[in-house]
């Protein structure tokens, strides 16, 4: 089985009755545990217009986060391009990268993260930038990169910083663009495993080696839910469960206290949204995730892993995160 490093993805969740500001600080806790454990990287999401995410000012919350690690690498997962001047993202992230060199990662999404009212609130004066995704990518490549390949207009902080930047997606058009600009593809499998296999060939099959990258890496993001016991995973599962109900009933919430007897609870159109639409779940005690990881693993051959843990309680999220590694640990002892 191919070795892989293991990572964290959060969108600094609210759980219920809690602040914006309980909201940061759960994800800061979240990242210094993780930082103590070994693992390689925390992202954070570009969420907009929903009080059940904290992070919306994405570069705000990494800068946060950084101050308050030491090792591990922190990021966006991703900036939603469309949003933002990609001269402005790379003046933000040179001079992250410039206040705490080698440890900042820019991730890069081609969606606007939020609906089309509140995505027309953000950027009014550009409707389309999906469509200009690549060619803004090879913008921000070129203000962080060296001298030789600068224009008139420089970013300052960003010139020679060289900010590793990922292409994110769960589409073959976002495989495609990553393995054009040959970059890492980070393939959202959280919420869209249905075109993994295929995104992932895609990508292998057409990478360009270039400047940045020799060969494929492919960044998978699964959910994990960890517990010592079947039981209690099955019981802490309920909080993610309600997620992606409310996900696909456009209902989304604050992460809720998960309850006894939760699948029995829900209607027939609920249980048909878990049953279709539930993103690449990982869920059980240390043996089934063992089981489960490495079955992923055979399957995808993947370079890394960035998990996502929606669970209500910060110490058993974080408990979940300790399984994880212990597992992923034991498999290339």
């Amino acid at each position: 089985m191919k070795k892989f490093d293991i990572s964290v993805l959060s969108a600094a969740p609210l759980r219920q009755g809690e602040t914006m500001k309980q909201g940061i600080d759960s994800a800061v806790s979240l990242a210094k545990a993780v930082d103590k454990m070994g693992y390689k990287r925390i992202w954070f999401t570009e969420h907009h217009n929903h009080d059940a995410y904290a992070s919306s000012a994405t570069v705000s919350i990494v800068q946060h986060i950084l101050a308050n690690t030491e090792d591990i690498r922190v990021g966006s997962g991703g900036i939603m391009l469309p949003n933002h001047s990609p001269l402005v993202v790379a003046e933000q992230f040179g001079t992250l990268e410039t206040l705490y060199p080698n440890r900042v990662d820019l991730a890069l999404g081609r969606a606007p993260g939020t609906d089309q009212k509140t995505a027309d609130v953000i950027r009014r004066s550009n409707h389309n930038g999906v469509f200009f995704f690549e060619r803004e990518v090879q913008d921000i490549l070129r203000y962080v990169g060296d001298e030789s390949v600068q224009g008139e207009v420089r970013a300052y902080p960003g010139i020679g910083t060289n900010v590793p930047l990922f292409i994110l997606g769960s589409s073959a058009g976002s495989a495609k663009i990553a393995a054009n600009l040959g970059l890492p593809y980070a393939f959202g499998a959280q919420f869209s495993p249905q075109t993994m296999e295929e995104a992932l060939a895609i990508y292998r099959e057409n990478f360009k080696p270039s400047a940045y990258l020799q060969e494929p890496y492919v960044i998978a993001c699964i959910n994990v839910i960890a517990a010592d016991s079947m039981e209690q995973a099955t019981f802490i599962s309920a909080s993610h469960l309600q997620v992606y109900i409310d996900i696909y009933t456009n209902n989304l919430s604050q992460l809720i206290p998960p309850t006894k007897n939760f699948l029995e609870s829900l209607s027939q159109v609920e249980l048909e949204i878990l049953h279709h639409r539930l993103g690449y779940t990982i869920m059980g005690d240390a043996e089934t995730i063992r089981r489960d990881i490495i079955e992923f693993q055979q399957t995808y051959q993947v370079d890394e892993i960035i998990a996502i843990s929606n669970i209500y309680e910060t110490k058993k999220e974080i408990h979940s995160y300790e399984i994880l590694k212990h597992v992923v640990g034991e498999l290339f002892e």
